[in-house]
């Protein structure tokens, strides 16, 4: 019966060749936009450890001064090095990481390879097991190494082939900054997106992974360049750097992994101890303002969809309504013009049902090629999009699950486009029609 029905629809199509063509257009121009956006709203709004988000944390607390005091605000988005060092030797949670980035310049032995610099991530022993980050090679640092200091890293796979040529280089010397450190463990390719961990280092945190990891003791043993945002509270004593324990100053990411809600209600009850403590000591002096959010919670606090690209999305939307009121116009005139065929086909004893079916029948066809149209219109506009000097640009791709979403929004539009005007051509009255002919 389908078939049939689709034969009629082709019939119709060859009479209406540019009607036919101006609804398609309609709708492809349509889904074209809409998929555009909505496919880099998924990419940048999606969860980067998916089945492992709700156990990740960020711990915030309040160090600063009475100053500028503002009840009811956000704490500062990252840690001072003396809160952060104290919660990581606490332990209180499965597993937990202080980080901060930096920049160390790359000696590589390697014959006519000169000096560059690179990318990297001062960071603790937990930090590779609570990401989940893959490795081809070897593994993260231990415990112990944090605590003797030890000069071990972990570097890029494409760290990897620019200085060792590829394979596994675990046990070599790699030279950072005039030292040598020992590598211990190659990633796999590895970019969250969004880049969770630190978005301090972009805009938006849609940036590339480093291409180094060292243990963070031995990065300020070395006082190796760090990079990110730092924000001084108070004046820091003679002879002290921004960086030295208890420096008036937050500059460190901290996060924790807690695997049951109770332990997660447990840890923020230890911060807000942790908290009193310090304000009876006299370190703090403001009131108890403390966050712990879960990761996908932290991120639509931080907002890293940037404004102008849920603004794309919604103007897209309204382009597709648009192009479907039109579609409905076209597609009404086009079935009542048909009216006195229509009036026939009831007297000879087409019923109703059968009508309404033919017309959403030739509605579903149009909105098919239209979606077909429109899924390289997609495609083009993406393409599109990764030529703007944004650092999201690169991640624009479409992917199975949009490729999916763009033939079901086609059929959802084009049935929402043909039901009224398919309503109405089953409701002509066969009398009137015969008699006007």
């Amino acid at each position: 019966m389908l078939g049939y029905y689709f034969n009629l629809a082709l019939r119709s199509f060859r009479r209406n060749k540019v009607l036919t063509a101006l609804m398609v257009l309609a709708i492809a121009l349509g889904i074209g936009a809409a998929m555009t956006t909505l496919t880099v709203y998924h990419v940048l709004s999606g969860d980067p450890l998916p089945g492992k988000s709700q156990n990740l944390y960020y711990p915030q607390i309040d160090p600063q001064t009475r100053e500028e005091y503002r009840p009811g605000g956000d704490p500062p988005g990252q840690l001072t090095r003396l809160d952060a060092e104290t919660l990581l030797k606490a332990k209180r949670a499965d597993r937990q990481a202080l980080m901060t980035g930096g920049g160390v310049a790359v000696q590589p032995q390697r014959a006519g390879l000169l000096p560059f610099a690179a990318d990297s991530r001062y960071t603790s022993a937990d930090f590779f097991p609570m990401f989940d980050v893959p490795f081809l090679y070897g593994s993260g640092w231990d415990a112990a190494a944090d605590e003797a200091h030890a000069r071990d890293a972990v570097i890029s796979s494409s760290l990897n082939e620019k200085v060792f040529g590829g394979g596994n280089s675990v046990g070599k010397t790699l030279r950072l900054d005039g030292t040598d450190f020992r590598v211990v463990g190659v990633l796999a390719k590895w970019r969250p997106v969004p880049k969770f961990y630190d978005l301090n280092m972009s805009r938006h945190g849609y940036g590339e992974a480093e291409q180094v990891f060292l243990p963070f003791t031995t990065s300020r043993d070395l006082k190796l360049g760090r990079s990110g945002s730092m924000d001084c509270f108070d004046e820091t004593s003679e002879g002290m750097s921004a960086t030295d324990v208890g420096a008036p100053c937050t500059w460190i990411q901290f996060w924790v992994q807690l695997d049951t809600p109770q332990k997660a209600r447990d840890y923020k009850a230890f911060l807000e101890n942790y908290s009193d403590q310090q304000r009876a000591a006299g370190r703090f002096q403001r009131p108890n303002n403390v966050q712990l959010r879960d990761l996908m919670g932290f991120l639509r606090h931080e907002k890293v969809v940037p404004d102008d690209v849920n603004l794309q999305m919604w103007l897209a939307f309204g382009f597709l309504l648009v192009c479907l009121v039109n579609t409905v116009g076209l597609l009404l005139a086009k079935f009542m013009r048909r009216s006195a065929e229509i009036g026939v086909r009831r007297a000879l004893g087409a019923s109703r049902s059968a009508i309404f079916m033919q017309c959403l029948i030739e509605a579903v066809s149009v909105g098919l090629v239209g979606g077909v149209l429109g899924l390289g219109l997609a495609f083009l506009g993406l393409w599109a999009v990764r030529q703007q000097p944004v650092e999201h640009a690169t991640l624009a791709h479409l992917d199975p699950v949009m490729l999916l979403t763009t033939f079901a929004l086609a059929i959802v539009a084009s049935l929402f486009a043909g039901a009224l005007p398919a309503w109405r051509a089953c409701q002509v009255t066969p009398a009137i029609q015969l008699k006007t002919q």
